[in-house]
């Protein structure tokens, strides 16, 4: 800084306010890459929580649903002519999963599950005839009742978790549908059928998205001291069938992706990104995307009595 030696005004020379605005310019840089590198951590970490938060909400819904299964209702002993027990049809032994009333189905590495009730068959078959499988499905069903229901005190619900891929092009992740049927079968009627049409039945539903960016949906039954069901019961299989009433636990394995891309590069060819599953179900990921599993064991409360 020099001052003018006639009428003593100071002031700053060229070369000094060239290094200020240097000074300045690498002052704001650094704390903009400081800011950088704190916002994206924290989206990291927000990302993370969004997926395991997600994943915890999905997996309560499917304890619930699954320690509903097999459940029935008895009415007792009344005085307005409704029976004491269940009386809808049954439909087991050697029926069709899709017809089955067995109270859980687990159907290993099959995306879709199309309704007698559904109006999407062409886009739904194409999903389901896609190579790339990478999902377990799962059929519950669980009884109720009502009593001001005239014609069907008695109720019977089937509660159908599935996956299936992303309708968008070049999208290689799948999405967590529900569906909810009942089964209709008035009193005084022997044989029924299922529906999801919310007209016949209002709380059903078909093929609602709960969530989507799901990777892999894994669910593996056992029975008395830990023994897996490999492959899990079937009715349609004679050599699986029995065990359909001896499922004490089912072991659940939700894995999600984060939307947007997690990691600065994709993981070199020597080196992938490892999701695990519950048994030898392992994947291999080089993308950019976090990946995130939520694994829980449901002990069923209304099956497993048999031997």
């Amino acid at each position: 800084m020099k001052k003018n030696k006639l009428n003593n005004i100071a002031g700053l020379t060229l070369i000094e306010i060239l290094i200020g605005v240097v000074i300045s310019t690498m002052m704001m840089a650094a704390m903009y890459t400081t800011y950088s590198v704190v916002n994206n951590s924290y989206s990291q970490v927000t990302d993370r929580a969004k997926i395991s938060r997600s994943g915890r909400d999905i997996i309560g819904m499917l304890m619930r649903d699954i320690r509903l299964a097999g459940f029935k209702y008895y009415y007792g002993t009344n005085a307005v002519g409704i029976p004491k027990n269940d009386y809808l049809q049954y439909v087991g032994g050697d029926s069709s999963v899709k017809d089955s009333h067995d109270p859980i189905i687990i159907v290993k590495n099959d995306l879709g599950y199309q309704t007698d009730t559904d109006d999407t068959a062409d886009i739904r078959e194409d999903i389901i005839n896609d190579d790339d499988m990478c999902c377990d499905k799962i059929h519950i069903v669980y009884g109720d009742f009502d009593q001001k229901d005239t014609e069907q005190p008695y109720k019977r619900y089937k509660i159908t978790y599935f996956a299936m891929k992303s309708p968008n092009v070049g999208e290689t992740h799948y999405g967590i549908y529900k569906t909810k049927e009942s089964w209709i079968q008035p009193y005084g009627q022997d044989t029924g059928t299922w529906t999801a049409d919310n007209t016949i039945c209002a709380e059903c539903y078909s093929a609602e998205l709960i969530r989507d960016h799901l990777t892999d949906m894994e669910f593996n039954a056992f029975g008395k001291q830990g023994k897996i069901f490999d492959p899990p019961p079937d009715p349609s299989n004679p050599d699986t069938r029995n065990d359909l009433y001896n499922i004490k636990i089912v072991d659940v394995r939700l894995t999600f992706r984060s939307k947007k891309h997690f990691f600065r590069s994709e993981a070199p060819d020597d080196k992938p990104r490892i999701v695990k599953g519950l048994g030898d179900r392992t994947r291999e990921f080089f993308d950019k995307y976090l990946r995130d599993s939520v694994v829980v064991t449901v002990h069923t409360r209304n099956i497993g009595a048999g031997s």
